[in-house]
C-alpha cells in the first residue's frame, strides 16, 4: 500500500511504470476476449490536477490501453464540479460529495461500447458509481472498473 500512497499523494508519478503494467495484466486476464473496449480514467478536477501535477488514474489507464492495445479516451469524461477529497468522509458524505460532479462531453464516444473505468484506489465505490452512472446514461453497454487497491470504508 505504501507504493500506491506514494503514487497518489507523494508526487511519485514514476511509480506508474510499475503499477500500470500490473493493473494492465490484471485487466487482460479478466477481460480477455471482449471486443471494442474503451479505457477511461476517472478524471480530476482541473484545480486538483494543478495541485497534484498529474492524474494518477490517467497514467494507469495509459498503461492498460497501451499494453492491451485498446482505445483510450481521457478527454470526454470530465469532473465538472470541484469536490473535497473523499478521504475522511463517511459513506453517505462520499456519495453526496461526488453526486453530479462528472459530465460527459461527447456521449457518442461511449454509446454501445464497453468501458473500462480506471482508478487508483476505491473505498466505498461512490466515485466509480457516479462515473458509471454518467457513462450508462450516455449509452455505454457495459462498464467494468479496474483499480489498484480497495481500502476499508468508513
Amino acid at each position: 500500500m505504501s507504493a500506491i500512497h506514494q503514487f497518489k499523494y507523494g508526487g511519485k508519478s514514476h511509480l506508474a511504470k510499475s503499477l500500470g503494467p500490473f493493473l494492465a495484466s490484471f485487466v487482460g486476464e479478466h477481460l480477455n476476449g471482449l471486443d471494442g473496449l474503451l479505457v477511461m480514467p476517472v478524471p480530476l478536477h482541473p484545480k486538483r490536477l494543478r495541485e497534484r501535477g498529474f492524474n494518477q488514474s490517467l497514467l494507469l489507464a495509459r498503461h492498460v490501453a497501451s499494453q492491451l492495445d485498446l482505445d483510450l479516451d481521457f478527454l470526454s469524461l470530465r469532473r465538472i464540479r470541484y469536490t473535497q477529497p473523499q478521504t475522511g468522509l463517511k459513506k453517505d458524505q462520499r456519495r453526496k460529495n461526488v453526486r453530479k460532479a462528472f459530465g460527459l462531453m461527447d456521449p457518442k464516444v461511449v454509446k454501445g461500447r464497453t468501458v473500462i473505468l480506471v482508478d487508483d484506489v476505491t473505498t466505498t465505490g461512490n466515485t466509480l458509481n457516479e462515473c458509471a452512472r454518467i457513462l450508462k446514461r450516455a449509452g455505454a453497454e457495459h462498464i467494468y472498473c479496474a483499480v489498484l487497491a480497495r481500502t476499508a470504508g468508513t
